[in-house]
């Protein structure tokens, strides 16, 4: 798919900030009902995330000056995740986010994309991510993309199966 001209990802600054809570709201309230035992505390932690953690990159998706999309870059999983038992020592997206009303038209595949560029910058030799089987449309984007199962870095959240991806930097031809 061919990416809009008038799309350009870049960091996200402080006046963003209502806006890119609005678009995370909107991308990830779709599952709220697939995970309604924890959607409050998950969207809390979302919404939080605008403003707090350790990310080295918050990406916006800009469309003709509106924000459409998100990720966040983490060093690692301890910075990302809390979680540095995990041993993942490379970038990892988190939240990445697109409003509904922009799906389809690229805006994911460009902030991944864009997200490769940084990683590999920055000398990864990884980049990765967690998902779940209720993000199946995700699932089957990472997929595509080229990101390969990394089975011994899931997390059981409750009943939950949260899986591991990575997408090798050496050998993708995506950048």
């Amino acid at each position: 798919m061919m990416a809009n001209p008038n799309l350009r990802i870049r960091e996200a600054k402080q006046q963003d900030s209502e806006a890119l809570r609005k678009v995370l709201v909107e991308a990830y309230e779709q599952y709220s009902a697939e995970i309604a035992d924890q959607w409050e505390a998950y969207k809390e932690s979302i919404v939080a995330s605008v403003d707090g953690g350790s990310p080295k990159a918050r990406l916006v998706a800009e469309l003709d000056g509106e924000i459409v999309g998100s990720a966040l870059l983490f060093d690692s999983s301890a910075e990302a995740y809390g979680a540095p038992e995990l041993g993942i020592h490379n970038p990892i997206i988190r939240l990445l986010a697109v409003s509904p009303s922009h799906r389809g038209q690229g805006i994911a595949t460009a902030i991944i994309r864009e997200s490769v560029r940084l990683a590999s910058e920055w000398g990864a030799d990884t980049l990765h991510l967690h998902t779940s089987d209720v993000m199946a449309p995700a699932v089957r984007l990472y997929e595509y993309l080229g990101f390969e199962r990394d089975f011994d870095k899931d997390v059981n959240k409750g009943v939950r199966l949260v899986k591991s991806y990575k997408l090798s930097l050496k050998q993708t031809a995506f950048h």
